[in-house]
């Protein structure tokens, strides 16, 4: 549906002028065109720009290549790339619905998945090029995992997000906190935690892959202006770069809902579900970046189960259905806006 027009090739969408450029909007979304280099080429280039997309999300990209390429010849890489993000969005929705089933967290997971799906800015990042639903996939498999007592297995996911995006550390700060509550409380260290060590493993992995490609272990702080960790609501700046407007309102209250599901979770007998949306949320204050709604968009899962109740009721689901109207609206808007200006398309073929 939301590819619809792009498809058709119209030139105009319900008002949307979209020009003759068809779905190559699709393909042109950022940073997905980025993350195709990085699959072709493994690193072996002196640009470190590209250290800062990290390499599982490409590897998979070149995996289903080889295995799309015997059938398709076209454009390979970037169906390939977009194929990765519709599979790990499926297995992030199907993991969702049976988490919140397994753990009874909801008498309606059907619907509760749905709304998972269709926060607006996840409802773009998951039909284009990017490492989002992924990385949300397995940081949930990981506190999945890691509430069932099975560390190795947390740690294994971890560690696999972290080679997707750098935020999964935060995970192991978060089963830190954890461990720390459980400490307090029973005096006692158990040799298994030391299983969630496998995640900054992931980290140390990443370093390595650079060292060995580009001859820089830490690649990853040498690839330009993307690190935009600074100050508690550094967003609300105009003047730099990767802001540019004053027009944040917005941005207030993505830090006001997530911020109260937050508070909510405290109460979870889940203590990961708590202290990952807590150390998550205390990061993206300090995010200077206009996209704070996709910055934070793995604390949205956590934030669907802590405002269940809500998400589910009757009254929700009769507005829902009417802003979700409204939510295509913004999502073609935003998929015919947020393009990488490419003229030439041999590098991404």
């Amino acid at each position: 549906m939301l590819w619809l027009p792009f498809l058709l090739k119209v030139n105009s969408w319900l008002g949307l002028n979209l020009g003759t450029a068809g779905f190559e909007y699709i393909y042109k979304n950022y940073d997905g065109p980025l993350y195709v280099i990085v699959a072709k080429t493994f690193y072996a280039h002196d640009t470190p720009y590209f250290a800062a997309h990290l390499p599982l999300y490409p590897a998979l990209i070149f995996v289903f290549k080889q295995i799309i390429g015997v059938f398709v010849k076209q454009l390979a890489y970037l169906k390939s790339m977009l194929l990765v993000n519709i599979l790990s969005t499926i297995g992030l929705a199907g993991f969702f619905y049976y988490l919140v089933k397994k753990f009874r967290l909801t008498n309606h997971p059907m619907f509760l998945t749905a709304t998972l799906l269709f926060l607006p800015r996840f409802l773009v990042v998951r039909v284009v090029g990017a490492p989002e639903s992924l990385f949300m996939l397995l940081t949930l498999l990981s506190v999945y995992f890691f509430e069932k007592d099975k560390y190795f297995w947390a740690g294994i996911f971890g560690g696999l997000s972290v080679m997707v995006k750098s935020p999964g550390i935060l995970l192991f700060g978060a089963y830190g906190l954890v461990f720390l509550e459980r400490l307090f409380y029973k005096k006692r260290i158990e040799l298994k935690w030391f299983w969630t060590l496998l995640i900054p493993f992931g980290l140390l992995t990443v370093f390595l892959i650079y060292w060995r490609q580009m001859g820089d272990f830490l690649a990853y702080f040498h690839s330009g202006d993307n690190i935009h960790l600074m100050f508690p609501f550094a967003v609300f700046n105009y003047q730099k770069t990767w802001v540019g407007t004053a027009w944040l309102e917005d941005v207030v209250f993505y830090y006001l809902l997530y911020g109260v599901a937050v508070v909510t979770l405290w109460k979870s007998k889940y203590r990961s579900f708590f202290y990952y949306s807590l150390v998550f949320f205390v990061a993206t204050l300090f995010v200077q970046h206009r996209d704070i709604s996709r910055y934070s968009l793995p604390i949205w899962p956590f934030a669907a189960i802590a405002f269940e109740k809500f998400l589910t009721d009757k009254k929700y689901r009769l507005i829902f259905f009417i802003i979700l109207v409204g939510i295509y609206f913004y999502a073609w808007n935003f998929l015919s806006y947020n393009v990488m200006p490419i003229a030439d398309w041999k590098p991404f073929l």
